[in-house]
């Protein structure tokens, strides 16, 4: 059951919040009719994470009010991902966001204090893979989890991998990111006790083809515990180590 649904059923237990109230908030409009967007509400207690906001092909406009709704109904913390440098720019001012440009995320209002039953390991190949990585990293502790960052820990150098053994093993789920021949999640999959999942990224050279080589080598890991997600798909990691790391 997700956390903001089970806080709510154990308010009215021990009589914090009145059924009535309860009952409200359940029944609240589930979603948003913008038009151009439906804002779905009822996602967070559904699923113990908020709508997330796509930035990509989305007006600044756009992004404003879809925003702008969420914040009137409650949400506190508004992650909105894939967000153009430019984009962030017409909305400086006009919503309370931070902008990190390196993972192009934007988060509006704070970001919540850790209540993940661990620690998120993020590991990169290389330094060109740490877009992704913040991607990830970002995204995980925007829905709550502590992050350790592992940058540019390759298989071209294993010792600055076995320098951070302690890490590894401690983590509740990792995160290996990387291009070229993608072998890191394979690496950190015979390895670890936990989790791992891995992000192909589009980083290397023609034989790459922009990130399908590290995919399908990842696919193919022998190390038992390894899963995959899309090419540069940090999100979708981050989002999937956090719902382990509430379990």
């Amino acid at each position: 059951m997700n956390t903001e649904l089970r806080q709510l059923l154990e308010g009215v237990k021990s009589g914090e919040v009145s059924i009535e109230d309860a009952v409200l908030k359940i029944k609240r409009q589930p979603f948003d009719d913008l038009g151009f967007a439906k804002v779905d509400l009822h996602r967070k207690m559904r699923q113990g994470a908020a709508e997330v906001i796509y930035g990509s092909g989305k007006t600044p406009e756009q992004i404003l009010a879809i925003a702008d709704s969420m914040l009137k109904n409650g949400q506190e913390t508004i992650l909105i991902t894939r967000l153009a440098a430019e984009k962030a720019a017409e909305l400086d001012g006009k919503l309370p966001m931070t902008y990190h440009e390196t993972a192009r995320i934007g988060v509006v209002g704070k970001i919540p204090s850790p209540n993940g039953i661990g620690t998120i390991v993020v590991a990169t190949g290389g330094t060109s893979d740490i877009p992704v990585a913040e991607e990830a990293a970002l995204t995980a502790e925007v829905l709550g989890n502590r992050v350790t960052r592992l940058y540019d820990v390759g298989v071209a150098g294993l010792h600055r991998l076995l320098a951070h053994l302690d890490d590894i093993m401690g983590a509740s789920v990792i995160i290996a990111i990387a291009g070229m021949e993608g072998a890191l999640a394979s690496v950190i999959g015979g390895m670890a006790d936990c989790p791992v999942i891995a992000v192909p990224t589009s980083v290397g050279y023609g034989a790459s083809f922009h990130g399908v080589s590290a995919l399908l080598s990842m696919l193919n890991s022998c190390a038992s515990g390894v899963a995959v997600v899309n090419i540069d798909n940090g999100f979708g990691a981050g989002y999937m180590a956090s719902m382990i790391n509430h379990k």
